[in-house]
């Protein structure tokens, strides 16, 4: 019995002295002659190769008990087993793909027309609203099928009108995935159409009239906007591009998706409520500001490849300064409009509110930089943050 208990020496060990924190060998251990018993009768860990504890058999010196131990590679420091390099680079390969293709998806998708977007629907959505007990779950429901669909026909205008722009953005967006090869054009083409298919499908499937019609409309519009076959591509005319944006932005966003919630959502008969009109005459000179402002920093692509943009024909100087009064007046008649509220609260908010972002707008308007590319194309980011904040007074409107 002595002879069994013998001390396991270096020598039986299946792994080198050298191996300094935990196993490196991929196999098996096989304990041949000796093991050493603790306290507990249970056999720990050898040099860094696990075994497991809860084993209290006596391996015996005889080819008929001789086990293999399975070796798990451990850290030396916290006894947990070791990842190995290539595995841990793999994983870091992984991960850092994953996060380029989401990036490259977010800069494709031009995530500031999908916020305004969003917020679009969810701001009219609510002028349906009459109650607190229309806050519901069908209420959830009819707003995230408008919002969804909506989403999936913005991403296939904004790509659509990628495809077909790849030479101009170059020079004026070489950011974009297609223009900075990040994206070949099959890969485009795949989202665009993936988009608009996800885009017919929830509106069909959801069944509301409205909001088929209101996909429907922006999908004719955002094609004859972009695609470059005969007498379409309307962007290459200033006005006909103005009134693309405006339908789309102004009426299509306010009537239809307002539509969807009040008579598909709740069934109730249409109304065209002060705030509903508000909402579509103000959002209406926002869409022509929109339409102008987006060309003044694509000047010199536009000027290239033959794109009479307002811009290129006035002039950098003058459009900013037209789309700024625009804005201004716009600010002056919501106030106006807020002022003759006979809901108090309403009147305070919206008269104020107004008020700051006409002050706001007009200081950060006269310390621009024309001269500055990326100035007036953090100014035009400026514009949508404003488009932004006005859907949030919008609901306030009594």
């Amino acid at each position: 019995m002595d002879s069994l208990l013998r001390p396991l020496s270096s020598s039986h060990l299946c792994f080198s002295s050298s191996v300094s924190r935990g196993c490196a060998i991929h196999g098996h251990c096989s304990i041949l002659r000796a093991y050493k018993e603790n306290k507990g009768g249970s056999i720990q860990r050898l040099k860094g190769c696990l075994v497991n504890p809860g084993t209290k058999h006596i391996y015996q010196n005889t080819a008929h008990h001789r086990r293999s131990l399975r070796c798990i590679p451990l850290n030396p420091s916290s006894g947990h087993p070791l990842e190995s390099e290539p595995e841990r680079y793999e994983s870091k390969s992984v991960w850092k793909s994953t996060l380029t293709s989401l990036n490259a998806l977010y800069k494709f998708s031009r995530p500031h027309t999908v916020i305004g977007t969003a917020l679009g629907i969810i701001s009219v959505s609510l002028l349906a609203v009459e109650d607190i007990s229309d806050f519901s779950p069908l209420f959830v429901t009819g707003l995230m099928e408008a919002v969804v669909a909506a989403l999936f026909m913005n991403v296939y205008i904004v790509g659509l009108n990628q495809l077909f722009d790849i030479e101009i953005d170059k020079v004026n967006k070489p950011y974009l995935p297609l223009a900075s090869g990040e994206y070949s054009v099959k890969t485009g083409i795949t989202i665009v159409l993936l988009s608009a298919i996800m885009s017919f499908g929830i509106g069909w499937v959801v069944g509301s009239w409205p909001l088929f019609w209101a996909l429907f409309i922006s999908f004719v519009l955002g094609t004859a906007y972009s695609i470059n076959v005969p007498l379409l591509r309307w962007k290459r005319f200033a006005v006909v591009a103005a009134i693309c944006i405006l339908a789309v932005r102004a009426v299509i966003v306010q009537l239809a998706f307002f539509l969807h919630m009040q008579t598909f959502v709740f069934r109730r008969p249409a109304i065209f409520s002060r705030p509903l009109i508000f909402a579509t005459a103000f959002m209406s000179f926002f869409s022509v500001v929109i339409a102008l402002f987006k060309d003044i920093p694509d000047i010199d692509g536009d000027r290239i490849f033959g794109i009479r943009s307002f811009t290129v024909r006035l002039g950098q100087q003058r459009v900013f300064w037209i789309c700024i009064y625009l804005l201004e007046m716009a600010y002056a008649v919501a106030m106006v409009i807020g002022g003759s509220s006979s809901c108090l609260w309403s009147k305070c908010i919206t008269v104020l509110g107004h008020g700051v972002l006409a002050s706001v707008l007009w200081n950060h308007a006269r310390s621009l930089d024309l001269k500055s590319k990326a100035a007036i194309t953090s100014f035009y980011m400026f514009i949508w943050k404003l488009f932004y904040a006005e859907y949030f007074l919008i609901p306030l409107v009594r």
